[in-house]
């Protein structure tokens, strides 16, 4: 199985996530299971694939051209691939994916996981899409597609898209206990 990662760049915020990244990656790694993710260097990306990398495991770095030139990229990975912008670099990721998890990020890493969410919703992705909340980080944004669901501009039953958990463990669980695709979401797609 090949886990797609989406994570933070920073390396400004607490430690416990990047605590949170690093145990994600050596479960990853211990299981056997491949791991794409946006080839930084730094943040949650950086202590994921160091994690990943010092328990024998295998990542591919996914990154535009112009990040690379600007070193943002983590040296060291088991394979880097460059892209031609944001846009083939989300796409080649999506192709690479059996399963998608998102750690704690910024506008990048949301705009990562609404586009996995809006691809399975439309039926285009069919692997498990878990959210990693660690210490309630995406609380508010869950809260938000409630309101989204109350005000019918999503629907209920569009929940099951994704899954949100709390620790590396949960993770682990739900990449082991989810089968990929079977569901329809685009049939109910349209409100």
């Amino acid at each position: 199985m090949t886990v797609c990662i989406f994570a933070a760049s920073s390396s400004r915020i607490d430690s416990e996530y990047g605590i949170v990244a690093a145990r994600l990656g050596t479960l990853l790694a211990k299981e056997g299971m491949d791991v794409v993710f946006g080839g930084g260097g730094i943040g949650l990306m950086g202590k994921l694939a160091d994690a990943v990398l010092e328990n024998g495991g295998n990542i591919t770095g996914v990154i535009p051209a112009f990040m690379k030139d600007e070193g943002w990229g983590h040296n060291g990975l088991t394979e880097m691939i460059v892209t031609g912008d944001m846009g083939e670099r989300k796409k080649k990721m999506f192709a690479m994916a059996d399963a998608v998890v998102a750690l704690p990020g910024g506008v990048g890493t949301l705009e990562e996981i609404t586009e996995a969410i809006t691809l399975k919703q439309l039926s285009l992705f069919d692997g498990p899409i878990i959210i990693l909340n660690t210490l309630g980080y995406y609380n508010s944004l869950l809260e938000f597609i409630d309101h989204m669901i109350v005000k019918n501009f999503m629907r209920f039953e569009h929940k099951g898209i994704w899954e949100v958990v709390n620790t590396p463990e949960e993770v682990m669980t739900a990449l082991n206990t989810k089968e990929r695709g079977g569901e329809e979401w685009r049939k109910i797609a349209k409100i």
